[in-house]
């Protein structure tokens, strides 16, 4: 992990659940801005290797974790597993005392949002919705973009401390509006990166430099993070890092489903989800995005 100055924030009593790529570096910032820590996580072995880094405690089951907890993290796989730690046997929901937070940092859809923040209300608990962007990097780093959803007044008790992970916390609207707001992202991202591996490909073909080609063009319209951040890699065919097409595709999947119900049309987005389909085919689920590359070649 990176160095990250931590704004003075009265100590919370917090716990996070799952402890993956993402939320293993984001619970031990917690941890290092001075907040008392529990965590959970499925395989109990990298709870303790967590603790054994960053100090805290461990529990057996997300209930367990929850007990006295100000706010409770998450970042999990999916809507089930999300109502698995939540309001499933042994769920956060059962444990957590009136007043106290839950912040859901999983890509999942808007829908379970609105289903978690009511079951959460009428135990007099508060929800927000709050996916991130910004990759495992952005989390080591402590410098994750974090979309939210919900009351405003639970949202003005978590924001200070989610910093602690984070370069922006924004409330974008009422429970949902934060995995909304996340689909939106992951729109952008999906068009960017074909439009990408093609430029790359054509540029290839033609007998160019790429590497020069991105640093003149990434000075100018065409600039993105991903070009700055994938572009090479694309060039030199390393995808063995990242945020993994598996993902990319579960995520473009609660697009193309929450446009079903809302009426957009994202042809785009339909053919890039595809075009991934391809990739993983050819057993590429785990590579990173910019793997769609590889379809042109």
């Amino acid at each position: 992990m990176t160095s990250k100055t931590y704004d003075p924030v009265p100590s919370q009593r917090v716990a996070f659940l799952g402890l993956g790529v993402m939320g293993h570096p984001m619970a031990g910032h917690l941890a290092r801005a001075g907040h008392s820590v529990c965590v959970y996580n499925r395989t109990a072995a990298k709870a303790q290797a967590w603790v054994n880094e960053y100090g805290g405690r461990s529990a057996p089951t997300p209930c367990a974790a929850a007990q006295d907890a100000d706010i409770v993290f998450a970042c999990v796989g999916n809507d089930a597993d999300l109502r698995s730690v939540t309001t499933g046997a042994d769920g956060a929901f059962q444990a957590m005392k009136a007043g106290a937070v839950f912040v859901d940092h999983t890509t999942a859809s808007a829908d379970i949002a609105r289903e978690l923040a009511a079951a959460a209300r009428a135990r007099g608990l508060g929800f927000v919705d709050a996916p991130v962007s910004g990759g495992n990097l952005g989390a080591i780093n402590g410098a994750l973009t974090v979309m939210c959803g919900g009351d405003a007044a639970d949202f003005a008790k978590i924001q200070p401390v989610a910093m602690a992970f984070s370069k922006a916390v924004t409330l974008l609207g009422e429970a949902g509006a934060g995995q909304l707001a996340k689909m939106v992202n992951q729109i952008a991202i999906a068009g960017l990166v074909q439009g990408l591996s093609e430029a790359i490909a054509f540029g290839q073909k033609a007998g160019l430099d790429m590497k020069a080609v991105l640093g003149v063009i990434g000075k100018g319209a065409a600039q993105s993070w991903q070009m700055d951040n994938r572009g090479p890699t694309m060039v030199d065919g390393k995808f063995d890092f990242g945020f993994a097409v598996d993902w990319m595709r579960k995520d473009l999947g609660l697009c193309l489903d929450e446009a079903k119900r809302n009426g957009a049309r994202l042809p785009v987005t339909a053919l890039v989800d595809q075009f991934y389909a391809d990739v993983q085919a050819d057993d590429g689920g785990r590579r990173d995005t910019s793997s769609l590359i590889q379809r042109l070649k």
